[in-house]
């Protein structure tokens, strides 16, 4: 039923942003023309498109609270799943705060004081 409804507001809103889209402004908008007598004609098209959009209007607001509602029904009472939860590894063994200690580094600078290495 929540699908359902949801397609349903989807439509709705489609259907409503091509309305309102349609509906001639002050700019000109998308305005569509029409024949000059009957619904189609200015007055008429204007007097339908503004009874489409305020129909469709209350129709998506009253669909957005059925599904909020339907929602917070359905999510009610549920225990959050905690099997994925994990604990932290074990400290890692500690490392030797130096381990090169004792070690000739060729790459080192030479201290300073030192003279060079005759050849």
């Amino acid at each position: 039923m929540f699908l359902f409804i949801t397609v349903v507001q989807a439509i709705v809103g489609a259907l409503l942003v091509i309305v309102i889209l349609m509906q001639k402004s002050e700019g000109g908008g998308l305005g569509v023309g029409g024949s000059p007598a009957g619904i189609m004609s200015a007055r008429g098209a204007a007097d339908f498109l503004t009874r489409a959009t305020a129909i469709l209007a209350t129709l998506f607001v009253a669909l957005s609270i059925t599904l909020a509602a339907m929602a917070v029904g359905s999510g009610s009472g549920t225990k959050i799943d905690t099997s994925l939860k994990r604990t932290a590894p074990a400290a890692a063994p500690a490392l030797p705060a130096d381990p090169l200690a004792g070690q000739a580094n060729p790459a080192a600078p030479a201290p300073v004081g030192s003279a060079p290495a005759a050849k």
